[in-house]
């Protein structure tokens, strides 16, 4: 194998090419020049350059050193052959010796079954793959990262001959207009809830770069100091809104973001981009580029929240370079703007005026995306994962945003139209009746008290236990807040989250749930292990008991936040009593520990047990005699308890809550609670729906813990109920073998004026 040198450095062969495209000749005719300059300034035998056309077939556009018929003759599909390989996954590939490649396929028309070694790279064009750049030699030569790097480089430039238009006709690749203005309907997951109805706004800045090559790297890296030093002060700007300056995990995404924005490294980078020849706006472009490579290639929710947050960055810098605005900057919006993107970051979120933001639409996105969580804090709707979005969503379309059923709504017919408007009014009213309600009990019409709790997760979520007048918060999901950092936080750390969370409860219970991670719900810095059945696998308690030192950590700051005061603790995938044993022992030495130091143990402190697992049914007898309360998560027990996959759209809806056997599994969970005179409460989805709650007070559930969107909604019901008739119609269902009661339950509730 031997290593050959490069015959020019970048900025040479970066001026050659610049000098060929500013001449006077068709673009066919720049592009064979340029393949010639490129082939004698890497010292390579051939180099082609491939086009992506209609069908996604890569073309051989031109040509140095395989046979000239070859041109506009050989064509590729889109994952055939190494170039096809290089295009499909937007990576640079460099290969000794290419035919040993099980990807390499030989076609004859080329004369390239004498070239040894292959070199080549995409050519990428505002983030998508416009063709592939490729050199060979005879020999088996080992390619250097720096001359994967002026490749790369050198692509950017051939980026902007095949955009121009003159090579493939651009209206090529644009879809039919055949359904182009046809209502649609696309499906998501609900990042944060709401309804809402607006124009379209794609969040897809264009920007242009006049010049690529630089006449002065020195004048260019001046330039992009004065820029960085500007997005700087943009930043404090926008963080320093009104809206945004309460208390929440929205702060800490700001302040991470603040600290990409001040990593030396990816300026760095720039700067080097910018001293091989490049303009500053060339130097960003082509950083972004390779930022947009590794964010396709990545699973780790993490790295690509980090990425995402660079390629935020790099965008903001290329627009003060190129005097472009950002995001919603210096545009004409409409007074109704339903946000609609790839990916944003919390920093482009706030370049649009949230006073005529009405809902997001993502490609991309979690619960737990930084763009989420200030979403959250803005009141935003927030629908993510929606595929194919731009291809199917154009600017200026009346978009519904329907988080609360996870769907969008793409320009819908006006019956539509007037019907979601009347649904948002009939919305707004119901919110100022439930809002009357606020101060009033959830009492039956009978005199039953049921005790109606919120959900929370972030430290943000917490005042709605107010707003709303719940009763306090069943279910506190402590996980949220160590995914939404960079790092593990310390005790001092977690302690300060817990006492903020129990001051701003004021006085109203909490009960915090201890780390429910693994599985879907990765730590960024947790090596965790996915498996085949994530949710079934080395998750929850199964890591604490594994990893104590985590559990003993978490438990102490929690001991610490209570100061004084009433704590409840509760442990999540309990699947056996002896779990329970050990985690309640872990507890107890943190407690001996506080104790011994002399600090301030919790005036009331109740520890209960997550009943999810179906194992632990036949075990509550015991279960009861240790644990101070239940609480049911009927997401994973029904989950478990019917062998299926919630992620599984074909199947997350096949059983019904509302059936028989899931209706006499939590019928018995109540009655052995009862009987030990244990409380009980159900934090899973259920408790959200009036008629699932309905159903659940019926059966014997006194405490629901809820999002705090429903505990209006479910007040209402639980203040039209009549219990006792309840109660007494359903014990002569249960034993039904249909697959559903909930008609006959939804009948019976209509016939007596329950609200739900």
């Amino acid at each position: 194998m031997q290593a050959v040198p490069t015959g020019v450095g970048p900025r040479r062969l970066l001026g050659r090419i610049r000098d060929l495209m500013a001449g006077e000749a068709t673009a066919q005719a720049k592009l064979d020049k340029v393949v010639q300059v490129i082939a004698a300034g890497m010292v390579a035998e051939v180099c082609s350059v491939y086009i992506l056309r209609a069908g996604e077939v890569l073309e051989l556009f031109a040509t140095k050193g395989l046979r000239r018929r070859a041109v506009h003759q050989t064509r590729l599909r889109v994952g055939e052959g190494l170039v096809g390989e290089i295009a499909a996954h937007a990576q640079p590939l460099a290969l000794s010796d290419a035919q040993s490649h099980p990807a390499f396929v030989y076609k004859p028309e080329t004369g390239e079954e004498i070239f040894r070694s292959l070199m080549g790279v995409p050519i990428l064009r505002s983030g998508r793959v416009a063709g592939v750049l490729v050199v060979q030699n005879k020999i088996e030569r080992s390619y250097s990262d720096e001359e994967i790097e002026a490749m790369q480089i050198t692509a950017m430039v051939l980026a902007e001959l095949v955009a121009s238009g003159d090579l493939v006709n651009p209206h090529e690749r644009a879809p039919a207009e055949g359904n182009a203005l046809l209502p649609v309907r696309l499906a998501g997951v609900a990042l944060n809830g709401g309804m809402a109805m607006g124009t379209a706004v794609l969040h897809r800045p264009d920007i242009s770069i006049r010049q690529i090559v630089a006449e002065d790297p020195e004048v260019e890296l001046r330039r992009l100091d004065e820029a960085v030093e500007e997005v700087h002060q943009n930043l404090d700007r926008l963080f320093g809104r009104g809206e945004l300056s309460g208390a929440g995990e929205h702060r800490d995404v700001l302040e991470a973001y603040r600290m990409v924005a001040s990593d030396s490294g990816w300026i760095r980078r720039i700067g080097d981009a910018i001293r091989s020849g490049l303009t500053a706006e060339a130097g960003v472009q082509q950083v972004r580029e390779n930022i947009r490579m590794r964010m396709s290639q990545l699973t780790d929710s993490y790295l690509r929240e980090r990425l995402d947050d660079m390629e935020d960055l790099s965008l903001r810098l290329l627009q003060r370079l190129t005097g472009g605005a950002n995001g919603g900057e210096a545009r004409d919006l409409p007074d109704d703007v339903v946000l609609v993107a790839r990916s944003v970051g919390p920093a482009e979120l706030l370049d649009y005026d949230p006073a005529r933001l009405r809902g997001l639409i993502m490609e991309r996105g979690s619960a737990t995306a930084h763009v989420s969580i200030v979403a959250r804090a803005l009141d935003i709707p927030v629908i993510g994962q929606v595929k194919d979005l731009f291809a199917k969503v154009d600017a200026g379309d009346t978009v519904i945003v329907d988080a609360e059923n996870r769907q969008v709504f793409v320009r819908p017919v006006e019956d539509v139209q007037q019907g979601f408007a009347e649904t948002l009014r009939l919305r707004a009213a119901r919110r100022q009746a439930f809002a009357q309600l606020r101060d009033q009990p959830a009492v039956t019409l009978d005199g039953t008290q049921v005790s109606l709790n919120i959900n929370a997760g972030l430290e943000l979520d917490v005042p709605q236990v107010h707003s709303t007048g719940a009763d306090g918060i069943g279910l506190f999901r402590t996980e949220i807040p160590f995914m939404v950092r960079a790092a593990y936080p310390d005790v001092e750390a977690q302690t300060a989250l817990y006492r903020a969370v129990l001051d701003q409860a004021d006085g109203k219970p909490v009960v915090f749930r201890t780390l429910d991670v693994g599985g879907d719900k990765e730590l960024p810095y947790f090596e965790s292990e996915a498996g085949e059945n994530p949710a079934l696998g080395w998750r929850a308690i199964r890591i604490a008991l594994d990893r104590p030192a985590m559990l003993r950590q978490q438990v102490r700051a929690l001991v610490r936040a209570a100061d004084g005061r009433s704590l409840s603790v509760m442990f999540p995938m309990i699947a056996e009593v002896a779990e329970y044993d050990l985690a309640r022992q872990v507890l107890d030495m943190e407690l001996a520990r506080e104790k011994a130091k002399g600090g301030t143990l919790p005036r009331k402190l109740s520890v209960g047990c997550m009943v999810e697992v179906p194992a632990l049914l036949w075990q509550l007898p015991a279960l009861v005699e240790r644990a101070d309360f239940l609480s049911v998560g009927s997401n994973d027990l029904l989950q478990f308890l019917f062998a299926t996959d919630r992620g599984n759209p074909r199947i997350s809806e096949r059983y019904d809550p509302l059936s028989p056997p899931a209706l006499k599994v939590l019928l018995d969970v109540a009655k052995a609670a009862d009987r030990a005179g244990r409380p009980l409460s159900l934090c899973g989805e259920m408790a959200s729906r009036p008629l699932e709650a309905m159903a659940l007070i019926g059966l014997g559930y006194r405490s629901l813990s809820l999002t705090a969107a429903s505990i209006g909604p479910v007040k209402t019901m639980v203040r039209s109920l009549r219990l006792g008739v309840l109660r007494a119609y359903m014990q002569t269902i249960l034993d039904s073998r249909e697959h559903s009661l909930r008609e006959r339950l939804r009948a019976f509730a209509l016939d007596h004026d329950f609200a739900i």
